[in-house]
């Protein structure tokens, strides 16, 4: 029989398994999507946006971006509201719009972009207490993964000791990780020259190209940090209150736009160009130290190591509700559907850090594992986010959940999906070939996950026609992802 269980405002919500569903408040949804939003990735911004554009360019991009990611941050909340009876947006989105094979490949490119993503954290956290321990320096060192697995496993049983339990660390750490960057900003606002800001504006001594061009690398560097938008939508089904996802998403990503711009923008008139983009990794200690002095370089580093702690527990949090979700249903084996006792997770989260732990190893003997792991997670996630925009977009061009709406709402709704689809579109392809043929190497072994819970399910038919076509075109791309690499044509690094 299915268990019962009192949420915070006195309902009891059934649950199979026996386990129970624990309810999160708007703030514990709001910290989730700012806490996973808020990485390691702020903190390098000032030089990895340097060494991509100039100033002029920087702010074309951003307006691009924003509007880009406002509109996708709006299917996400529009689409909790048209239609609350799907959990887990980023695989139920896909799967309601596009069937069993292309929800089950977003929610694997999702759980894969966010395991790989988390071995990236722990690196670079890693990397940054070594600027402290020696022996933790670069972040790979056999110190440095002995940590980083301690430390991996310890937020393997926090999060089994119960989602709210959880949510309640990633809202404290959320709140501590936000301080260093307003004290950032408000430092930087003073000591801002607009001269150092607006020197070779256009970027025409920089050698960085048209501005075109820098616009384009510019936005590329913006995907990294803004993955985990999505944040609340993943945890519907344990909202308090449906309204608190839309709210949550779109709260929490204007609060993380306005930090990142300001964390760009201002540092561009605290060091030229140049200076900046010579600088090495969580480049904001060093923009801050330029300032207040030695004790801004700590100041930050200590931020950092926070924010990445929080973003830790907020992407494991993510990549267990990710399978457990459709495994729930029958679109992943029943095994990734089960939870405990205290309603986390349980054997999607083992699975899950094992594949953690074995990358984390590998670390060892890969030189920047950490750039590499984020582009590789940037890549995975594209797809599952396109196909969102799409399913929004799909509902308003056949009216669906629009019958008794009117049809000016409609209309805005069309131009919010349909901006959120072409950048959806243009961030698959910017994303480049390279990228997308490791992106398909990595989807192709789910195909053997997804055939495991037909089998369970007895399904008669495997796949249909189109759901075919797709694998068959995975299964070509990554032959030549194979071919490539072997040959040296393609690098994993």
């Amino acid at each position: 029989m299915a268990a019962q269980v009192a949420d915070a405002a006195g309902e009891r919500t059934p649950v199979e398994g026996g386990g129970d569903v624990e309810k999160l408040s708007l703030p514990a949804m709001l910290a989730l999507v700012v806490g996973s939003m808020i990485g390691g990735g702020i903190f390098s911004l000032p030089q990895n946006i340097a060494a991509a554009a100039s100033p002029g360019a920087m702010i074309i991009g951003w307006i691009i971006t924003g509007m880009g990611m406002i509109c996708l941050a709006m299917v996400y909340q529009k689409l909790a509201v048209r239609r609350p009876d799907l959990d887990n947006g980023i695989y139920a989105y896909a799967k309601a719009g596009f069937g069993d094979f292309v929800g089950f490949n977003s929610a694997w490119g999702y759980w894969l972009s966010a395991l790989i993503g988390n071995v990236g954290y722990l690196v670079l956290l890693f990397s940054t207490i070594g600027k402290f321990v020696p022996a933790f320096s670069g972040g790979n060192t056999v110190w440095a993964i002995l940590g980083a697995s301690v430390l991996l496993w310890l937020t393997h049983a926090l999060v089994l000791s119960g989602i709210r339990t959880a949510a309640f660390v990633n809202t404290i750490t959320t709140i501590a990780k936000i301080v260093p960057l307003v004290t950032f900003i408000a430092v930087c606002a003073v000591a801002f020259d607009v001269g150092v800001f607006s020197e070779d504006f256009w970027g025409t001594k920089s050698g960085l190209g048209g501005v075109l061009s820098q616009t384009k690398s510019m936005m590329l560097v913006t995907v990294w940090v803004f993955i985990g938008i999505e944040g609340a939508s993943i945890y519907s089904k344990r909202a308090r209150k449906r309204s608190d996802v839309g709210k949550a998403t779109i709260v929490g990503f204007l609060t993380v736009l306005l930090l990142l711009i300001g964390v760009n923008l201002l540092s561009m008139g605290i060091m030229r160009r140049a200076t900046l983009a010579g600088l090495p990794d969580t480049s904001m200690a060093d923009v801050l130290s330029s300032v207040v002095g030695p004790w801004g370089s700590i100041f930050v580093s200590v931020g950092v190591i926070i924010s990445l702690l929080g973003a830790l527990l907020a992407w494991i949090l993510l990549c267990g509700e990710t399978m457990q979700v459709p495994g729930e249903d029958g679109t992943m084996p029943r095994l990734f559907g089960r939870i405990n006792k205290r309603g986390a997770p349980a054997p999607a989260l083992w699975i899950t850090n094992v594949i953690s732990q074995v990358c984390l190893l590998l670390t060892v003997m890969w030189e920047g594992a950490y750039l590499a792991m984020a582009t590789l997670a940037a890549a995975l996630i594209l797809v599952p986010y396109l196909l969102s925009a799409a399913f929004a977009l799909k509902l308003v061009i056949t009216g669906e959940t629009y019958e008794n709406g009117s049809r000016s709402r409609r209309g805005r709704d069309a131009v919010v999906t349909g901006i959120a689809t072409l950048y959806g579109i243009w961030l698959v392809v910017a994303a480049g070939a390279d990228a997308l043929m490791l992106a398909a190497l990595l989807y192709l072994p789910g195909a053997a996950v997804f055939i495991w819970a037909k089998k369970e399910q007895r399904a008669l038919r495997m796949f249909k026609p189109y759901e075919m076509v797709i694998l068959v075109l995975l299964v070509a791309v990554s032959i030549m992802a194979i071919i490539f690499i072997v040959t040296g044509r393609l690098s994993l690094t």
